[in-house]
């Protein structure tokens, strides 16, 4: 056998973190080329001439059970090939529980499920564990496989004691060079006993083949018709545009000790609510630049839902469509930032321009693949994408007590000189914002989601997580608010930014939307070219301040929880399967469920970046990353599209706007986007009565095997707090 290039085809059960073990393979067997296929995307008898030009095949997990044949596919005729076409098998978790059944074992569901826990693995030191004295690995499964027949031999163990015994973690067959682990040696968590065990298998794999005399058969131009090409592949971007000429910013600095983003807003006209306006407010640490769009009449909103055909633009009092003639909005919305490319801004400025908005929930689930509900647009009329071309803008550094003033419109210094007179002229302290003294009595009536309709969705979120269809399932549900217009959405902004500030503040009023935000959740950002770095920061534990909760108390609470900790991790993995299908290797954890200090919470939060390979170079890489990511997996759970097909079930009504992205796409090429909790919104046709205004608030939280109920459905009652608070309601009234 050829072993200079080899070639491994990895079939995918639609998992959350194939791509993982795709690196991971790429790691351990070098310079070879990988090519993924999903378990139903071929049968057997079109495999079968495929098989002659792969070295060996890997086969990763995914949701379900490996005797179903819509969650196992193919997988369970490769175990039966003759020996004409055999060659070495690796298989994971759902591969690895197929290949005992499929040779006398039997599947058997664990007591207590093993979701993103860590384990000792107990083995035997030898074959796939050789110079493996010791291994610590992660276990994501509901079900565990028992041989039952002298076809497999068992390789490795894990002692749960008497939550469920001892449990089969490796095996192999006995005379054909099929192998596999229980465990996920692609976990970030997950010791030597993830890429070791991978060599030794490639190891393993080479002395089969050169005994057998295999040779590896190139494959055929049809073969990659069928396939595709192998991974890590860059994608191009799918339109193309012509060289254009790089708008140049301009840019004028202001002192401007005391400057605050409320004053700003203020001094630009936010009043004005027939206007729309953008305000991204770093309202806490560690938020540092707060992005003021001074918009025109004519700046260009670009609206979108899923299903259209065209994107609807709108401009002064014009509207128009644009088709997409084949392409999807994803590429349209490249193409547009592409012609609109800008340089000579302030390099340590993240915003000079470009594109402020929301993508919505919805538009992550339709991206998957996922069906959306039939009658959403009955309930749900705010739009799937939401975004304003911002050509003047404002950024406050709140850390130097700077105003860049910033245009990109060509000869406006006249502009520029009289924002940096009124800037001047702002007074150099205000007093803050004070709850309106008609707020208690006029508080919003408050509809909360239904308690016993709420706890038994946990339950059926709990019965699909022991079923191994999911790890992790983020519930949520929207609670309504009925409240009087007196006051405005400006100074509703306002109440809210005092009873919550936070580092991913912002007012959006984007009709015909309004969205109004103090999240603590950074989804992505994504620095400006050449070598984009990504960046995505996952929260997963959340504790509140008072009297005694210290840095020291927080990090026991918090990283000594194993039900914290594991949901960290299932989507810190999630994360990193994301980032490495997009830029292929180079992607890692730099912080792993860390305590971070914010201003009413400590929070666990984990860093993971990824970038292309060196002399890689595309223009649209963060906003590639930020489509394949989502819906974000915080807000799923892991495998992402399982979890949301469950989720489109157990929920009755759209998130929209909430669980979505809000954030901006620079022209410069950088975007930063942050997840779309504890916010509210509303649209400004949902009441029929001008005296009040219909809010949304969303709120849930992830529900694992370890939940408790009773305690989810008070963690979700607790999320609504800081938001309610704006409305006079922090301690809701609530009305059938």
């Amino acid at each position: 056998m050829t072993i200079q290039r080899p070639r491994l085809l990895l079939i995918d059960s639609y998992d959350s973190f194939t791509f993982n073990l795709a690196a991971l393979c790429r790691t351990a067997v070098p310079d070879c080329s990988i090519h993924l296929i999903q378990n139903d995307q071929l049968s057997i008898d079109e495999l079968l001439p495929l098989l002659k030009s792969f070295s060996a095949i890997i086969i990763g997990p995914g949701p379900g059970s490996p005797d179903l044949p819509e969650d196992i596919g193919v997988v369970k005729d490769i175990w039966k090939l003759s020996e004409c076409d055999l060659l070495p098998i690796f298989g994971v978790c759902l591969g690895f529980q197929s290949l005992v059944i499929e040779h006398g074992g039997q599947l058997r569901r664990l007591q207590v499920v093993k979701h993103g826990q860590v384990s000792q693995i107990l083995h035997n030191e030898r074959d796939i564990f050789e110079n493996l004295p010791q291994v610590t690995a992660v276990r994501y499964h509901s079900y565990h496989a028992e041989p039952h027949s002298k076809e497999i031999e068992p390789l490795a163990w894990a002692d749960d004691g008497v939550e469920n015994g001892s449990v089969l973690m490796a095996g192999r067959h006995r005379t054909r060079p099929f192998w596999g682990v229980q465990y996920h040696p692609e976990s970030v968590l997950t010791d030597e006993g993830g890429l070791h065990i991978l060599r030794n298998f490639w190891a393993l794999a080479v002395e089969w083949s050169q005994k057998r005399g295999r040779c590896l058969f190139p494959l055929e131009p049809s073969a990659l018709d069928i396939l595709g090409p192998s991974w890590p592949h860059l994608q191009p971007s799918s339109l193309s545009s012509s060289q254009t000429t790089a708008t140049s910013v301009l840019t004028h600095v202001v002192d401007l000790p005391g400057a605050t983003a409320v004053k700003i807003c203020e001094m630009l006209g936010v009043d004005d609510h027939k206007s729309p306006f953008i305000l991204l407010d770093s309202a806490a640490s560690p938020g540092r630049f707060s992005i003021i769009a001074s918009l025109l009449p004519t700046s260009l909103q670009i609206l979108y839902s899923v299903g259209d055909i065209a994107v609807t633009l709108k401009s002064a009092n014009s509207v128009w469509h644009e088709t997409l003639d084949g392409y999807d909005v994803w590429s349209w919305i490249s193409r547009f930032m592409r012609l609109s490319k800008a340089r000579d801004g302030c390099p340590e400025v993240p915003f000079w321009g470009g594109l402020i908005g929301t993508l919505s929930y919805e538009l992550g689930v339709d991206s998957l693949d996922v069906p959306l509900r039939r009658n959403r647009r009955d309930m749900n009329a705010h739009p799937d994408i939401n975004l304003i071309y911002v050509q003047r803008s404002l950024v406050l550094d709140t850390l130097t007590n700077k105003v860049y003033i910033q245009s990109l419109l060509p000869d406006d210094s006249e502009w520029m000189a009289n924002i940096s007179d009124e800037l001047k002229k702002l007074p150099s302290s205000s007093l803050p914002t004070r709850a309106p003294s008609n707020m208690r009595s006029a508080s919003a009536l408050v509809a909360l989601p239904d308690r016993s309709r709420y706890i038994a969705k946990i339950e059926s979120a709990q019965d699909f997580l022991r079923s191994g269809d999911s790890y992790e399932l983020c519930l949520t549900a929207h609670t309504h608010l009925s409240v009087p217009s007196f006051l405005s959405t400006w100074e509703r902004y306002k109440l809210l930014r005092r009873c919550n500030p936070a580092p991913y503040s912002a007012y959006l009023r984007l009709q015909p939307s309004t969205f109004l935000s103090s999240s603590p959740e950074r989804f992505i950002s994504y620095s400006r070219s050449p070598n984009t770095l990504c960046q995505l920061r996952p929260i997963k534990g959340t504790l509140r301040k008072a009297p005694g909760v210290t840095r020291a108390y927080a990090e026991e609470a918090l990283r000594g929880s194993q039900k914290e900790v594991a949901e960290n991790l299932m989507i810190v993995d999630l994360i990193r399967h994301d980032l490495h299908s997009v830029v292929g290797l180079d992607v890692y954890v730099k912080q792993f469920c860390q305590i971070e200090e914010y201003e009413n919470v400590w929070q666990m939060v984990s860093v993971i970046e990824g970038r292309l390979p060196a002399g890689s170079q595309r223009d649209d890489l963060g906003w590639e990353v930020l489509r394949q990511s989502l819906p974000p997996g915080s807000m799923t759970g892991a495998p992402k599209k399982r979890s949301v097909e469950i989720l489109q079930n157990l929920e009755d009504e759209d998130r929209s706007l909430y669980s979505g992205i809000f954030g901006y796409w620079c022209v410069g090429g950088g975007g930063d986007w942050s997840v779309a909790i504890r916010s509210c919104f509303k649209h400004e046709l949902d009441s029929q009565d001008p005296e009040m205004e219909n809010w949304v608030i969303g709120a849930g939280g992830a529900i694992t095997a370890l939940s408790d109920p009773q305690a989810e459905w008070d963690e979700m009652l607790l999320k609504l707090q800081g938001v309610l608070g704006a409305f006079g309601a922090a301690k809701p009234r609530c009305y059938d």
